[in-house]
This record gives C-alpha cells, sequence and structure tokens, in this order.
C-alpha cells in the first residue's frame, strides 16, 4: 500500500537557502519537512564557495540581488552576533592594478552607491600601501563591511532554529517526480522509504538541481524553467605565510569577480574562484591551473613566490546564462509568473545567495498564499 503523508510545506534542498527558507516558514507557524537527497546538510555550492560576507557593491541596480544582498548582509551580521556564529568584518580592497582600471574602479564605486552601499572608501597608492604592504595597486576602493563567515556553522543554526520550530529534516530524500492537481502538489520521494507527501507548499531550493527538479513537476508549464549553466569555481591555497589582513579583489572579471584573495577565519589565504564552464557537475580541481592563477595574482602581488600555490577544492554556480551570455539576476519563481499556488522555484541562487539567504526566505513568503 502506497504511503501517503499531507503536510503544509516542503521545502527541497537543504543547502543555506533551504535552510534559511525552513527556518522562515517555521518562525511563522508554518508545519515544514526538509527533502535532502544527500546524507547531510550543505553539500553542494553551500559549502564550496569563499564564505564571504558581500556587500552588495556590483549588481545591478533595482536587481534582487543587489536589494537581497544589502538587506541579507545587516541581517546576517546581526543573527551571527545574536547567535554566536564565528564570523570576521575584515573588510575588501578592490583594486585598480594600473591607471587605465581607475575608470571601472569609478564606475564599481557609482553602481555601489546606487544599491545603497554608501561606506567605500578610495584609497590611492600610498593609502593601500599603509594598509597591504606587499599589495601593488595604483589606487582602490575599500569595503568596510565585506567579511567572512563560517558557512557551515550558520546552516547548522538556521536547522537547529527550524527544527526547535517544529520542522523535520529527511535526509536521503530525492524527490524523482511530482504533479501539481487538486490544488496541492503532490511529490513522489525516493530513498529507502518510498514515499507521497500531499503538499500545501513546495518551494523548490535545489541549487544546481532545482530545474532539473522542476520538470519532473507536472502541470508546471516548461516555459517557466530557465536553462541552467554550470560555471565551476577553482580555488587554490597558500603554501606558507600569508602577509595580507584583508580580502583582495581585482577588477571583476566577465562571469564572475577575477582572481581574487580570501581568507578563512583562522587567516589562511586561498584564491579564486576562476571560471570553467562544464557540461557535469564534478569537483576536481586540475593542478594545471595553478598557473592562470599564479600569472592573475602577480599583478597585484608581484611578490608571490614560484609553487606556492596548491589546488584546494572547487564549487559550481548554478548560471542562468552561459560563456556568451549576459549577467542575470536571481529568480524567484512563484504564483504570479507562473500560475500555480503554493509552488515557489529558486533558479539562478549564486553568489551573493550566501549573504542574502535570510532575505531571500523572507521574499519567498511572500510568494506564498
Amino acid at each position: 500500500m502506497e504511503n501517503i503523508n499531507k503536510i503544509e510545506c516542503a521545502v527541497i534542498g537543504a543547502g543555506v537557502i533551504g535552510l534559511a527558507v525552513a527556518r522562515e516558514l517555521a518562525l511563522n507557524g508554518h508545519e515544514v519537512i526538509i527533502l535532502e537527497a544527500e546524507s547531510s546538510i550543505g553539500t553542494g555550492t553551500s559549502s564550496r564557495n569563499s564564505e564571504v560576507i558581500h556587500a552588495g557593491i556590483y549588481y545591478e541596480p533595482d536587481s534582487l540581488k543587489a536589494r537581497l544582498c544589502v538587506e541579507g548582509k545587516k541581517n546576517l551580521y546581526d543573527y551571527c552576533k545574536r547567535r554566536g556564529i564565528p564570523f570576521k568584518q575584515c573588510g575588501k580592497l578592490i583594486v585598480a592594478s594600473n591607471k587605465k582600471q581607475i575608470y571601472n574602479l569609478e564606475i564599481i564605486q557609482q553602481k555601489a552607491i546606487e544599491n545603497n552601499v554608501n561606506d567605500l572608501m578610495w584609497l590611492n597608492q600610498s593609502e593601500v600601501y599603509e594598509l597591504e604592504p606587499e599589495l601593488s595597486a595604483y589606487a582602490a576602493l575599500f569595503s568596510p563591511s565585506t567579511g567572512i563567515i563560517d558557512s557551515h556553522a550558520l546552516m547548522l543554526s538556521f536547522q537547529g532554529d527550524a527544527e526547535n520550530n517544529g520542522t523535520v529534516v529527511a535526509f536521503n530524500s530525492p524527490i524523482l517526480t511530482g504533479e501539481i492537481k487538486n490544488n496541492s502538489i503532490s511529490l513522489n520521494v525516493g530513498g529507502s522509504e518510498p514515499s507521497k507527501l500531499l503538499c500545501q507548499n513546495v518551494i523548490n531550493c535545489a541549487g544546481l538541481h532545482a530545474q532539473s527538479i522542476a520538470k519532473e513537476l507536472i502541470g508546471l508549464s516548461q516555459k517557466h524553467v530557465p536553462e541552467i549553466h554550470y560555471a565551476k569555481g577553482n580555488y587554490f591555497s597558500l603554501i606558507g605565510k600569508n602577509p595580507f589582513k584583508h580580502l583582495i579583489y581585482p577588477i571583476p572579471e566577465k562571469a564572475g569577480l577575477g582572481t581574487h584573495l580570501t581568507l578563512d577565519l583562522e587567516g589562511q589565504a586561498r584564491f579564486g574562484p576562476d571560471v570553467e564552464w562544464i557540461e557535469y557537475i564534478n569537483y576536481n580541481v586540475d593542478s594545471s591551473r595553478g598557473k592562470s592563477f599564479y600569472n592573475s595574482i602577480k599583478n597585484y602581488w608581484p611578490g608571490i613566490k614560484d609553487h606556492s600555490l596548491q589546488p584546494s577544492y572547487s564549487g559550481i554556480r548554478p548560471k542562468l546564462n552561459g560563456a556568451n551570455g549576459p549577467a542575470t539576476d536571481f529568480v524567484i519563481s512563484g504564483p504570479k509568473t507562473h500560475g500555480i499556488q503554493g509552488l515557489v522555484n529558486l533558479f539562478g541562487i549564486e553568489s551573493p545567495g550566501l549573504t542574502a539567504s535570510l532575505a531571500i526566505a523572507q521574499e519567498v513568503i511572500k510568494h506564498l498564499r
């Protein structure tokens, strides 16, 4: 006999976004189950990033990325302070390596102002040297509200908040198929004990797998499921002592923010991500890419030594544009878009998704009945 259960809200995916959404729903009195295909939280994009709390500088004005990043940054810092989540508001320098890049720096500063990021400071060459003597820069923008965070501790806290308010997390529970009918959404859940859930609300926060799950929902027009493109980002770590105290970002590149230097909470340095377009999900880091990392880093850190980089890890951005496409915004696709009550699909939630997670969760609530 088929095992059928009714649930008010099913959240698909236990990454940082799924956990934040489940937490928000539970805090608002909803009955919630999180369905996660893997055996633990945050195994995908959420645990394979720079762990940076972004200021909201680069995104197009009035975009979801810009608004939710700025809102989310404030919410996240407040949350970390209240809950004792390890973080450090270390600040970052966006550097112009030569006089030609000053124009790019001015554009970045103007975009930041349009996004209500009003704390950037312009530094000349000598001021940059005072902050970071090893850095070679003609000028720089200093962002004091940029920071770093222990993303796993954050996810554990979100999970704890959700569970303390009645949420159930079901691991090893992949979504096989689904169907919209009779004013509800049925989900066929796999795993060791397959079951069917009849849900009033379904929030698809599956990250790299969001599109494939949406395509399995009978009754959802495929015109509301955008293509996904995998932009792999490789990271290399620094062998030896790190001379920097701040995050260091070059002028942004197409599809990414350049080969930047980030720090972990122990002060160790790592570089990345680069952009490698791939067809299938894989997290192997090709050590031969270290040469291009070295050449990029040398533009702003001429003192970097040969053979001082080692392969570290990689992550994959769920891009909605391909290699030659324009930058795209977050997509939060609710009933007003596709006409199905109770269904919200989140597509293209890449950086600054971690920073924006609490604000994204609040945004999702607005789409539910």
